[in-house]
């Protein structure tokens, strides 16, 4: 499709800012129109809208800011997205940043600065250097540049793109091309505070909390802690706006701390305890190991707490075991509404959150204090590559745990009108409690509400109050008592009927089973906190011990297995790879059977997003030529760094080096030294001797050829005489010359005394080609005189080193 003059036109609107001309030649406008264009006047001048190609709803290209956010800090760098939904495409875009109801032809316009980040995709319009288009107009789904946010004072942002596909030029006003960012308050870190209000509801309710952990391998793959993954005691309280457990950009006290980092409560209760006039209600409930099961296995933990008109407001939190500091909870939940009632039902997910005590960013990080300490924050899938919710998109973290808080009585006269559910029916029809007391028949009450938290977190008196309804009364004649109950008492670990001023800390979680099958045991630990004054010894038990039961279901088939090995290195340094563990069979079935149970599992892992920002690498360069020009060498391959320097380090390897392999190397023929010439083969006139050589190593892959093997040469001892009787004579010297020479022989005792000795045999071949081989040659007894006496007549063997050169 080809776009004529007709079909572009002008505009001084925002939206003008929106497209450039980074095909110019592609679009094959009129010189008529480009004149046009050059004449305009504002600071981006060259940039043209077309007509009729907005579409409402349109979806196929996408622009997005990293973490979805609503709100900008100022100063803060963002990774901004252009990309096409498959299999749709884009040739080229423009992208820039206005201030909100702004015309876009001023330079003070425009909105914070972009930085580019690949070279060879995008770079800054040279008639227009606010905006960012591409580098080379070429097929492209995606694309990705920096947007530092403007100063504080800036306001609202909005951020526009527009892309060419082929002819066509697609733009947005509004929708999945525009993106609009308004400033972020900087007293408050992102987080915004809702104001509590007074409660105006009248009597009390009783609520039953219920946790539910999703926090698993299967939802939460990366670096899921295999070992000693848990949820730790529940702890919290139903309170007034004037106490405080924890918040969003607060500081943690040090109660909070020592759950965050440790998963231990104790502190935690005794600040809520000292806080004993604002709180109603301390909400406690156990810790889970593992931290996921499902709920036929084990039920979820729950507590049930109470809220009345000052204390409606109700906190808890539990740690997410291991982890340097993580937890989950809520804060300040409101449960009165603004009609007066109760409310009946709160579900909310649960992300983790930080409690700014500790600078791990790995579930099983070494402890490092963060100091100075930081403000209490969600976490983010932004904020450390190697954290288990890191997503490079910045996209949201997947929820961990969900908690169910469900209205299950109202007690007292209530303010609206709202009539009961039929949990609280129920509630309110439930037998009354047995005790003893005065009650006339005709004042008919409600059951006895479970007793308040001591007053006092001391072993100093306190009182404790538990309450009632009167729901009807019969004979107004005669008065009913009162609906309160009070009851002295003293803090947790004090006892009354000994005496005693032993206290005790509360009871540290249950240890894991001692099995992994069946029935096995568990204790638990508590411990002094502080001694009688008298000095007499504390006799409360520090320990404690139960059964427990793990997998009911174990039969004589079942295997015990050991825990499983940690996860191997991920196969990939950045992206997508696979990673492996192991175990092993503890105790095979009792039946002889064979176990079923699987030693090894794989699963993908998820490393950084390979050439993230700031390490950016240039593509590798083709591979050198091999070392060497034939056999075995090394060849090497390069890329560059493209990561501006002040952006930060990059540990990506620059070089590869790798094994490379030639035609094998020509191996010549390999021979033995020459024989010793022969004796002449005549005994008079001419004849020949020869020598000879072995051959040790045959030629290959077109070596050079073997030389001779034998060589002969010619040999004259004398004239051969005609006359037979002269000729005879001849023979007969010779045979008496022989005959001399075996004498000599047998008379050299000295070597080989009583022998007669063949001569040395020629050098067998070396055992080795290189690296030190041997050969070995032989001299054997020709003949064993009978007058010798010794016996020392023996065949002989020598050995000599050869081919000691390194192979």
């Amino acid at each position: 499709m080809r776009l004529s003059p007709a079909s572009l036109r002008l505009s001084r609107s925002p939206a003008l800012l929106a497209l450039a001309l980074p095909l110019a030649a592609a679009l094959a406008f009129s010189d008529e129109t480009l004149d046009k264009v050059s004449k305009s006047e504002g600071y981006c001048s060259r940039i043209l809208r077309v007509q009729g190609t907005r579409r409402e709803g349109y979806t196929e290209f996408s622009l997005r800011v990293e973490g979805d956010p609503d709100f900008y800090k100022p100063g803060t760098s963002y990774r901004v997205t252009l990309s096409a939904a498959p299999p749709s495409y884009f040739r080229g875009f423009t992208l820039i940043a206005l201030k909100e109801n702004r015309e876009g032809d001023k330079e003070e316009d425009h909105a914070g600065t972009f930085q580019i980040i690949d070279e060879e995709e995008t770079q800054f319009m040279s008639n227009c250097p606010v905006a960012v288009t591409e580098s080379t107009p070429r097929r492209r789904t995606r694309i990705q540049v920096f947007w530092i946010a403007p100063p504080a004072g800036t306001g609202c942002v909005i951020l526009k793109a527009s892309i060419v596909q082929k002819r066509i030029i697609y733009f947005q006003d509004e929708g999945s091309l525009t993106k609009k960012l308004c400033e972020q308050d900087s007293t408050f870190d992102g987080v915004t505070d809702k104001p509590i209000l007074d409660c105006c509801a009248c009597g009390t309710a009783k609520y039953r909390l219920t946790f539910y952990g999703n926090w698993s391998e299967k939802t939460h793959p990366k670096d899921y802690p295999r070992r000693a993954n848990h949820w730790s005691a529940i702890i919290g309280g139903s309170h007034s706006k004037n106490y405080v457990l924890w918040e969003y950009g607060g500081y943690a006290s040090e109660g909070v701390k020592q759950v965050a980092e440790l998963g231990s409560p104790v502190k935690m209760e005794e600040e809520i305890r000292q806080q004993s006039d604002e709180v109603l209600t301390v909400i406690k409930a156990k810790a889970q190991w593992p931290a996921w099961q499902p709920l036929n296995v084990r039920a979820a933990p729950s507590a049930e707490f109470s809220v009345d008109r000052t204390r409606h407001l109700m906190s808890f939190l539990t740690m997410m075991g291991p982890s340097p500091d993580w937890n989950v909870g809520l804060s300040a939940e409101d449960l009165c509404t603004k009609e007066c009632g109760w409310v009946q039902k709160v579900v909310q997910d649960l992300i983790p959150w930080d409690a700014g005590t500790d600078s791990g960013v790995t579930y099983e990080s070494p402890n490092k204090p963060t100091i100075p300490q930081e403000k209490i924050r969600p976490l983010t899938s932004l904020d450390h590559p190697q954290s288990p919710f890191y997503d490079p998109e910045g996209g949201s973290i997947t929820q961990v745990a969900r908690v169910v808080i469900e209205r299950i009585a109202r007690k007292g006269e209530q303010c609206n009108i709202v009539p009961d559910n039929v949990d609280d029916i129920v509630a309110d029809l439930a037998p009354e409690e047995k005790d003893e007391d005065d009650t006339p028949e005709t004042c008919i009450y409600s059951n006895w509400s479970p007793w308040s938290a001591c007053s006092s977190s001391t072993c100093d008196k306190g009182k404790r109050m538990r309450q009632r309804m009167l729901k009807a009364q019969l004979d107004l004649s005669v008065p009913c008592p009162d609906t309160q109950d009070f009851q002295p008492c003293t803090g947790p670990g004090c006892s009354d009927e000994d005496g005693s001023t032993c206290t005790m800390s509360e009871w540290i979680t249950w240890s894991p089973c001692s099995i992994s099958c069946g029935t096995g045991m568990r204790s638990r630990e508590r411990y002094v906190k502080q001694f009688p004054e008298d000095g007499s010894v504390c006799t409360l038990p520090t320990e404690e011990t139960e059964k427990c039961t793990v997998n009911e279901e174990c039969s004589p088939s079942s295997c015990l297995m050991t825990e499983w090995g940690e996860w191997d290195e991920c196969s990939a340094t950045c992206g997508m790879g696979m990673k492996k563990r192991h175990r092993m069979v503890k105790m095979s079935p009792a039946d002889g059977s064979m176990c079923k149970a699987e030693t090894s599992q794989a699963e993908k892992c998820m490393m950084p997003e390979c050439h993230t920002i700031p390490c950016l690498l240039s593509p590798w360069s083709e591979w050198s030529d091999c070392s060497v020009t034939c056999g075995k060498g090394m060849r090497t391959r390069q890329r560059m760094l493209k990561s501006l320097a002040e952006l930060g380090d990059c540990n990506e390897e620059l070089e590869q080096v790798e094994k490379c392999m030639l035609p094998e190397c020509p191996i010549d023929c390999e021979l033995t030294e020459w024989s010793q010439w022969s004796e002449c083969n005549k005994s008079c006139g001419k004849g020949h001797m020869i020598r000879t050589r072995m051959i040790q190593m045959e030629p290959q892959f077109g070596g050079a050829p073997c030389p001779e093997t034998v060589q002969r040469k010619k040999c004259r001892i004398r004239k051969c005489l005609r006359n037979p009787s002269i000729q005879k004579l001849r023979w007969r010297e010779a045979r008496e010359s022989r005959r001399s020479e075996q004498l000599r022989e047998e008379s050299d005792g000295d070597q080989f005394p009583g022998c007669r000795m063949r001569p040395w045999t020629a050098w067998s071949e070396c055992t080795k080609l290189c690296g030190g081989g041997i050969q070995e040659r032989y001299m054997t007894v020709k003949k064993r005189f009978k007058s010798s006496q010794f016996t020392s007549c023996k065949d002989k063997k020598e050995i000599r080193a050869c081919h000691v050169h390194p192979c």
